[in-house]
């Protein structure tokens, strides 16, 4: 059995892909040139803070690997942003745009800080100078940032100015801006469409509908949000929720639109008083039929796994599963849709605002959504059919299907 203890997340990552290339045949020398980052930078980032002090932070892009397109990859600000867990990020990445068809490789950016005890100028000066230490890595045609945790859309603006500066206007540097400076409608939704569509593909497939199961959601962050929201409003039975301040729990049911409202006034949800109050801990092993983790990696490990009593479990956070507790739920019967495939709305629609910002044309938000739900689905039914066929998990299926793409093209390109 896979262990929990003594592996870092790029290596929790490499002991899936190992799994799959081993499967694929491929040779020692191939597995190894699609395991290691094709480049990784590691920069520091001076900020003068509001006080006048300077404080350095530390900073990394990884291009883990481009034989597919351009780099495609958000920028995480969190104290654990370190070179690890960027590379795990960016290796997942690369097996994400495979699985679901988007023409980009696999990139993460990030830095080590602790974006809630930043004021926004200093937020807009980290922001900037991190830009500038990076820029000569990204470009509209070498490597696109997202948002990512502890980043949003006003985090690429400022990314888009400081490279613009440089540059001339290039909107289709990042991906993720406001609207306003030509950001795809549909896109602060995706990553939460992407997971509802796929669990509503799921249920259906068991003869269900959204509204017939109970849900049980880990995280209020953008993704946990517009989860929340989407399968509310499509008539699931959303009995718990969390944020970082703790967890709230009502087995009739949670008006999300009201525990959204209670959020935006009080700044969090565990004080919303037509629910029960629990730990994120307790959350995650409640009675339900879906359980979303939508916060951050590692919530389920070999210690709480075989508590957990969801029949399906869908990662919308990115690998928030363990290989160890893996293991204990195939073995209990669980089924685990893979972060891979089913947070990947958010990078498909990233494709669809750089298509648009190159093509200077946007698309209505019916149109995104509708290319959302036919790209996301086929890769649904491409991972399904796989299982069938070969008797392997929804994880080891959606991997092999990612790395026999990258390794194709890899060859096809003459890398190897």
């Amino acid at each position: 059995m896979a262990s929990d203890l003594q592996q870092n997340p790029f290596e929790e990552v490499n002991h899936v892909f190992d799994q799959a290339s081993e499967r694929l045949g491929l040779s020692s020398g191939i597995s190894e040139m699609l395991r290691r980052p094709w480049r990784e930078l590691q920069v520091q980032v001076p900020v003068r803070m509001d006080s006048g002090d300077i404080e350095i932070f530390t900073g990394y892009r990884v291009q883990h690997n481009g034989a597919r397109g351009p780099y495609k990859g958000g920028v995480r600000y969190h104290p654990k942003a370190d070179l690890d867990e960027v590379r795990a990020l960016a290796s997942l990445m690369t097996w994400k745009t495979a699985l679901v068809g988007v023409p980009f490789g696999g990139a993460k950016g990030g830095v080590q800080v602790d974006p809630s005890n930043l004021s926004t100028g200093e937020l807009n000066r980290l922001t900037r100078r991190y830009t500038l230490n990076i820029e000569h890595l990204i470009g509209p045609y070498r490597d696109i940032p997202a948002p990512d945790l502890g980043t949003d859309s006003q985090t690429m603006a400022w990314m888009m100015d400081a490279y613009g500066q440089l540059h001339g206007h290039s909107p289709a540097v990042v991906t993720g801006k406001p609207i306003e400076m030509r950001g795809s409608l549909g896109r602060e939704s995706a990553t939460g469409q992407g997971v509802t569509y796929i669990a509503a593909e799921a249920v259906h497939g068991s003869g269900k509908e959204l509204s017939d199961v109970r849900v049980v959601i880990q995280g209020f962050g953008n993704v946990g949000y517009w989860t929340s929201q989407l399968m509310h409003r499509q008539g699931a039975i959303v009995i718990g929720i969390s944020d970082v301040h703790g967890a709230i729990y009502n087995p009739s049911g949670l008006d999300m639109d009201a525990v959204a409202k209670h959020q935006s006034e009080s700044g969090k949800i565990s004080d919303f008083p037509q629910a029960d109050q629990l730990s994120n801990s307790d959350l995650l092993e409640l009675e339900c039929d879906i359980l979303v983790p939508a916060a951050i990696d590692n919530v389920i490990t070999r210690a709480n796994a075989s508590n957990i009593k969801a029949k399906l479990l869908l990662e919308a956070a990115n690998h928030p599963v363990t290989p160890a507790a893996d293991e204990i739920l195939s073995d209990m019967g669980v089924t685990v849709l893979p972060d891979i495939l089913v947070n990947s709305g958010g990078v498909i629609v990233s494709y669809f605002e750089w298509t648009q910002n190159l093509q200077e044309f946007s698309w209505e938000e019916s149109r995104v959504n509708e290319e959302l739900h036919k790209t996301i689905i086929h890769a649904y039914k491409e991972v399904m059919n796989k299982v069938s066929t070969d008797s392997i998990s929804h994880r080891q299926a959606a991997f092999e299907i990612g790395l026999q793409r990258v390794a194709h093209v890899a060859q096809l390109r003459g890398f190897v």
